[in-house]
């Protein structure tokens, strides 16, 4: 009797499956503002996540004696008016800003793929649902804002803090005024989707309507859930930041990039800087964060994957 002998290992993995993140990841990496965008918004998180770790100055901790200071060693940004470290504050203000980003990008994802389901698949909820998107769309959505937190600001505050409770309102109030585009975009995916031959096959063998969302339709409409919520952290954090401009945002002794701004418009032609550097994290997290969703979607879409 002879031994078979084993196959070549080069062999084997070439027959092996190759994984559809892998895919994803080579059609990801050739789009050359994609990785841009990912070591910039990289870079950002790792300065707003790690750096108060190695540069220890407390942003709220007032100097009179070193105010208004220009850039230099001990202070990279300079100082404000109250001598407190503007490099610090913007470390700070970078985690608050890509935290209200974050968390209303996700209730806004949430509610909108909610009813974007709904809406699809059930005919009888379609209508109701749609003229409900119609009318938040048809809102104007600041004067909106701006009303909710004038009426919810101080009793929130009271009941949470003064932090906690403006962070809650601002999440909700730009969670559930930005939620519709995506409850559209999702709508039209599942509309397409319930027609396709496996939806068919599996409705045919008595599959319950949860089963059927859960296990396929929400799988095959995950792409342009999260093209959607790449360019919805750009738009909260936009959002917020206009809010703390305007002067309703955190408290003055809460920084955020956009209360930096506000704060620096006085010394505007005194110290430029002090509003140059929150205008240019803003830009760059909101480009970055667009360019990320741009590769993500060609990445996504399986027409144009391998091209």
């Amino acid at each position: 009797m002879t031994e078979l002998a084993p196959a070549p290992s080069a062999a084997v993995a070439a027959r092996a499956p190759r994984s559809q993140w892998r895919d994803v990841w080579d059609q990801f990496r050739t789009h050359r503002g994609a990785l841009f965008g990912l070591l910039v918004f990289g870079a950002i998180v790792l300065f707003t996540v790690i750096g108060p770790s190695l540069w220890t100055l407390d942003p709220k901790f007032i100097a009179i004696r070193a105010r208004d200071l220009g850039m230099g060693a001990d202070h990279p940004f300079g100082t404000d008016q109250l001598g407190r470290d503007i490099f610090a504050r913007m470390m700070a203000g970078g985690r608050v800003s890509l935290a209200v980003g974050l968390t209303a990008m996700t209730l806004s994802i949430c509610l909108g793929t909610l009813i974007g389901v709904v809406a699809g698949y059930f005919r009888r909820l379609e209508g109701p649902l749609m003229r409900l998107t119609d009318l938040f769309l048809a809102l104007p959505l600041l004067p909106l804002l701006l009303v909710m937190v004038m009426l919810f600001r101080e009793s929130l505050a009271r009941r949470f803090g003064p932090e906690t409770g403006i962070f809650l309102l601002i999440v909700v109030a730009i969670g559930i005024t930005s939620w519709m585009q995506t409850a559209r975009i999702v709508r039209g995916e599942v509309l397409a989707l319930k027609e396709r031959e496996f939806v068919l096959a599996a409705r045919s063998i008595g599959t319950p309507p949860r089963r059927m969302i859960l296990r396929h339709i929400l799988p095959n409409v995950l792409s342009p859930i999260l093209v959607s919520a790449t360019l919805g952290i750009a738009t909260a954090i936009i959002t917020e930041s206009a809010l703390s401009f305007l002067g309703l945002g955190f408290p003055p002794d809460f920084p955020t990039w956009g209360r930096l701004l506000f704060d620096g418009v006085d010394y505007l032609q005194q110290d430029p800087e002090r509003v140059i550097w929150p205008g240019v994290f803003i830009s760059l997290t909101v480009l970055s964060v667009n360019f990320i969703g741009d590769g993500l979607r060609d990445a996504l879409d399986p027409r144009i994957r391998g091209r």
